[in-house]
């Protein structure tokens, strides 16, 4: 059965790889209505493009179970057909320039998200809707809500005027023309100076606001926010102008467009996603100024602003040269974090990520330059790859080839060989050698990368301790010594875990040094390495209940009220107004433990009614997973719980759907539960019904 897949594909690919030769799309403006009930899009297309040989028989566009209407080419009706995957033009063009109109409907079923969206209430005012949209054009798709090309490698000028109810704000690429008001709608008009690939097309709405910044070239950093959200602006945004500016500087060449937005949305499905000129990135990282210190955006705002260069002006011709753009953002994402924490940090973050590869290349076989590879092959070692490169040709020359490659080939598509070809018209850097070591091959050379690491006086240090660890029985002076030095944190982090299996009459002096640097990873360290505490260490364990760090409260309060149950109350009250990130992960702890403390059952009533509100799908995909997963543990099996658990399956991010997959399919296995779950699918969405059958059918 895969075999004609494969020849399917082929034959697209060589159809698109054909008609780029032959036809060159040069803008596509369109005009969109989108209807969050409906799930639809409606629009009018205007598209303009070149043909340069007449010998062309059929033009396509990819168009995903779309319907098309009033379609013409240079004002005069044409034949078409529309496959459900592409619209088929088959005449009415001429050799030279042609404009392209139609009308059209989709009724997108991934690409486009419409996540939180509730009108079940006839009095619901729209401004009180939380409801987003939002797109995800990863590599391709935007074709889903928008006729456009899978093929990265037709980049064309994008203008998209955008209708939508009008307390909501519209973003899309590029800069807004205008604002036009009609009725209770306003048409919000988008305007792109320079070509793109179609994949990084982009739409969000939603009850947002902003706050404008400026970068030293004059460009407009818009960062936009939610009500209620403000005191989460500046820790969510902190440093992006000095990002902007050290990577307009670093990279040599100014940013190429004329505006730059982040969009913090509900639910998405990555990190973050590099739009042209419009960064959308997860909620998750919106955080205060205490989740700050654990969940910090600074390098994805560094990875995806990177992106803006590598990927977005200059795009890989296929996904063989994907660590291009992968490898590229997620180096200068690191140099940016050099230029704000200094060289000990960058440094620690390119050892983690060794020791990350080499334990993946104990099974992954697959090397950089094979659109199979992983995430962590393309990201990772392709940024050790250009690292590698860095280090040999030294900065200056570095720095002027990437110039010259992102000069040459601005809005266009590139192979390796043309970045390596600009590497080496600078230098005499062996190109082969490279290739074969970093690229070609499945391994990581560590070897070569220790070298690199130890260029470093800490990793030297660092590595010297771990391979030849001191001993607390006759180095415990000098443990503590370095545990009082000034020495970067990682390295008091590797001593508090090296202490770690030695008896805590040896160890609490070393450990007490630890919770006196006032480090925050440090004393995480000393929270996730303690496994029993002792009577007379708990005062000194229970000052971690106050760190700025929510993963640190959220460790210390579990393994205090499990350690300690004569002090369970006190912790319940300690904690009881904590609420944590965006998932409410201390919140949740919170309530968990207090319904396994308290005996009274109206108090044991109200906490599972909080646990099963969180489970709602108002709520973003992760609260409901973290809620309904500490339901689970505390063994409440309830029908509103089990209806919760369903409703998992319609999301559309695949986590989620997985983690009620494998706990349906456990509890299915329990008669009285099966039970259930048939009397719960007969009023479920169509989705969620489908989804349920089939798992009861297994």
């Amino acid at each position: 059965m895969k075999f004609p897949s494969l020849l399917l594909l082929f034959f697209f690919q060589m159809a698109f790889c054909q008609q780029s030769e032959q036809v060159d799309f040069k803008t596509i403006s369109a005009s969109i209505a989108i209807n969050p009930v409906k799930r639809n899009v409606v629009g009018k297309g205007t598209y303009t493009f070149e043909v340069k040989d007449k010998k062309i028989d059929t033009i396509r566009i990819d168009a995903q179970k779309m319907e098309f209407t009033n379609v013409k080419i240079n004002n005069s009706n044409v034949k078409f057909k529309n496959s459900n995957k592409q619209l088929l033009l088959f005449n009415g063009f001429r050799k030279g320039e042609n404009k392209l109109t139609f009308e059209y409907e989709a009724f997108p079923t991934q690409t486009m998200y419409f996540v939180n969206w509730d009108f079940t209430k006839e009095d619901t005012k729209p401004e009180n809707i939380n409801g987003q949209i939002w797109t995800q054009g990863q590599g391709k798709n935007t074709s889903h809500w928008l006729p456009s090309f899978d093929d990265v490698n037709e980049k064309t000028v994008f203008n998209l005027d955008i209708t939508f109810e009008k307390s909501f704000e519209v973003i899309s690429n590029g800069t807004l023309l205008k604002k036009i008001p009609n009725a209770e709608e306003i048409t919000w008009q988008y305007r792109m100076q320079k070509p793109m690939s179609s994949y990084l097309a982009m739409v969000a709405i939603g009850h947002f606001q902003k706050r404008t910044e400026k970068s030293l070239s004059g460009i407009p950093l818009d960062e936009y926010y939610e009500k209620g959200d403000d005191d989460k602006v500046e820790p969510t945004y902190r440093y992006s102008v000095a990002i902007f500016d050290f990577l307009v500087r670093e990279i040599g060449v100014q940013y190429p467009w004329e505006i730059y937005k982040q969009i913090p949305v509900h639910d998405f499905l990555y990190a973050g996603m590099e739009n042209t000129s419009a960064t959308v990135f997860s909620r998750d990282f919106v955080v205060d100024s205490v989740g700050y210190n654990d969940r910090s955006y600074v390098n994805v705002n560094a990875h995806e602003l990177a992106h803006q260069w590598f990927g977005d002006l200059v795009t890989a011709k296929s996904g063989k040269d994907h660590w291009l753009q992968e490898g590229f953002a997620t180096y200068y994402a690191l140099l940016a974090e050099r230029e704000i924490f200094g060289e000990d940090y960058f440094y620690n973050k390119l050892y983690n990520t060794s020791r990350q590869l080499e334990d993946a290349a104990k099974t992954d076989t697959i090397p950089v330059l094979n659109p199979k590879a992983s995430s962590l092959t393309f990201y990772q070692k392709g940024a050790w790859a250009l690292h590698a490169i860095r280090e040999s040709v030294g900065k200056e020359k570095f720095n002027l080839a990437v110039k010259n490659y992102l000069e040459k080939y601005a809005y266009a598509n590139v192979t390796t060989d043309d970045f390596l070809n600009e590497i080496r018209a600078v230098s005499d850097f062996d190109i082969v050698k490279f290739k074969k070591t970093w690229l070609e091959s499945a391994g990581f050379p560590t070897a070569e990368a220790t070298v690199l690491l130890q260029k470093n006086e800490l990793m030297k240090q660092y590595i010297k301790l771990r391979d030849q660890p001191l001993f607390l029985t006759k180095d415990k002076a000098e443990i503590i010594r370095m545990m009082q030095s000034d020495v970067y944190y990682p390295v008091k982090e590797l001593l508090v875990y090296q202490s770690a299996s030695h008896p805590m009459e040896l160890k609490k002096d070393v450990l007490l040094a630890a919770l006196k640097t006032n480090d925050l990873q440090v004393r995480q360290a000393v929270a996730t390495s303690l496994k029993e505490i002792p009577e007379n260490f708990r005062a000194d364990y229970e000052t971690l209940l106050n760190d700025r760090s929510y993963e640190t409260q959220e460790i210390a309060l579990f393994n205090l009220w499990n350690q300690f149950p004569a002090e369970q109350n006190r912790y319940l009250t300690i904690s009881k107004d904590w609420e944590g990130f965006q998932d409410k992960n201390l919140r949740l702890l919170h309530l968990s433990l207090a319904f396994i403390t308290l005996k009274e059952q109206p108090a044991k009533a109200k906490i599972y009614q909080e646990l099963l509100s969180y489970t709602g799908t108002n709520y973003d995909s992760t609260l409901q997973q973290n809620a309904l997963q500490k339901l689970l543990n505390l063994e409440i099996y309830t029908e509103d719980v089990l209806r919760s658990l369903t409703y998992g399956l319609g999301s559309h991010r695949w986590q989620f759907v997985k983690f009620s997959k494998d706990n349906i399919r456990k509890l299915l296995k329990d008669k009285k539960y099966r039970e259930i779950f048939i009397k719960i699918r007969t009023d479920l969405p169509i989705r969620e019904k489908t989804q349920l059958q089939r798992l009861l059918e297994e």
